[in-house]
């Protein structure tokens, strides 16, 4: 890979790292925040739903990145991103009482919008004709974000205070920005893709991927913000004990195992239809999300890591149908509102985790609840087309004239 792209694809994927990272500070830094005399109070539950304006933000404003793309331009919306949710960090750091926070963390959503439907049309069109392997190393990035989140902030809580979680990763997001604007690579990107044009696929069976699509989306989008954000506590209260650094590290040893299975799974979709990828990842999720709610000890992070494995991976598989049934005029919009309504599920999950949790005094019921929303997933796996044109693009023309 030449050296102009090779810097692209570490940017893009960084700033997937950062996404992911953003939106996951405040489920560990509240272990640290609240308590007897603290201005943000005693109480886990209240606390974590300060989080819900930054995930319905973070839905609403991802449907028009793809008009705005086309009027300001994928580069310039990137430097947005990072010099945004810089700010917005270091400003969630700063934050003195529950309202401020909630306003920061809001305005943290809002930047963090941009990444999904720009960096993703971005990666897509500069992978070419196999995107699978580039999806999972992009996944493996926003995983790691998820799995960095606990065990930093926990270190940074632990050593500096809670509010050192949020403006160190803050000022990463604006040195990246900096980087972002003075590198001439962002805007070549278009130059590393595929010179083949984009298949004719089937209308009947376009609009089926795309029915699978937005409801996996809508499903998905609950089930993996209500996990990540529910991990650290529920190691917390299964580990016995509430020492940031072990809760942190449980956590990121459970996330890592799906960073690894992304990636895996990037592989594989080069080399099978997505429904055979996809199929076994959602039989796994069922009974794993079921058993989370009982296990205690060690078995935890054995169970949450498979629930990681399941949940991940199957991010990849959706980023990819995107890639093998949409031309790429029409792929920055598509991703715009696939990843609204998936964002749409995330927003409910804090005030979902807060609730329960306050009601039951346990996050089991979280986790029984979002196994219910695995059999959807599943439903949806079940529905998905395999086809063998996937992987050879040229047989398409055949399938459609035999419509």
């Amino acid at each position: 890979m030449e050296r102009a792209a090779r810097r692209f694809f570490i940017l893009i994927n960084l700033a997937h790292l950062l996404t992911h990272y953003s939106l996951l500070i405040l489920p560990t830094a509240v272990l640290a925040m609240v308590g007897a005399g603290s201005p943000f109070g005693a109480s886990y539950g209240p606390v974590l739903e300060l989080a819900t304006g930054m995930f319905v933000l973070y839905g609403l404003f991802s449907l028009p990145q793809g008009w705005l793309a086309q009027r300001l331009g994928r580069k310039t919306l990137i430097g947005v991103f990072f010099f945004g949710l810089g700010a917005a960090l270091i400003g969630a750091g700063l934050a003195g009482r529950p309202f401020t926070l909630a306003l920061a963390l809001s305005a943290a959503g809002l930047f963090a919008a941009i990444y999904h439907p720009i960096g993703t049309a971005m990666l897509v069109d500069a992978a070419g004709d196999r995107p699978g392997r580039a999806v999972g190393v992009n996944g493996v990035f926003g995983n790691l974000g998820v799995a960095l989140a606990p065990i930093v902030t926990g270190l940074l809580a632990g050593h500096f205070g809670w509010r050192a979680g949020f403006v160190v990763p803050g000022a990463v997001a604006l040195a990246l920005g900096a980087v972002w604007v003075r590198s001439r690579a962002v805007a070549q990107h278009a130059g590393f893709g595929s010179k083949r044009p984009f298949p004719a696929i089937p209308p009947a069976l376009v609009r089926r991927a795309v029915v699978v699509l937005l409801l996996i989306a809508a499903v998905s989008g609950l089930v993996f913000n209500a996990f990540t954000i529910l991990l650290p506590k529920l190691l917390a209260d299964r580990l016995g004990g509430s020492l940031l650094p072990l809760v942190g590290a449980s956590a990121f040893i459970a996330t890592l195992a799906g960073a690894v299975t992304q990636f895996s799974v990037g592989r594989l979709i080069d080399r099978l239809t997505l429904k055979r990828v996809f199929l076994p990842l959602s039989v796994v999720l069922v009974p794993s999300l079921a058993a989370l709610g009982f296990v205690q000890g060690l078995a935890t992070v054995v169970v949450a890591g498979l629930v990681a494995c399941a949940v991940f991976g199957q991010v990849t598989v959706n980023e990819t149908m995107t890639a093998r049934y949409i031309a790429p005029p029409l792929r920055a919009r598509m991703y715009s509102v696939r990843f609204f309504v998936s964002f749409l599920g995330s927003a409910a999950a804090p005030f979902v985790v807060g609730q329960l949790y306050e009601r039951t005094g346990s996050l089991t019921a979280v986790t029984l609840i979002l196994a219910l929303f695995g059999l959807i997933t599943l439903a949806c796996a079940v529905f998905f087309p395999d086809r063998r044109e996937e992987l050879a693009p040229e047989l398409w023309e055949m399938a459609l004239a035999a419509e």
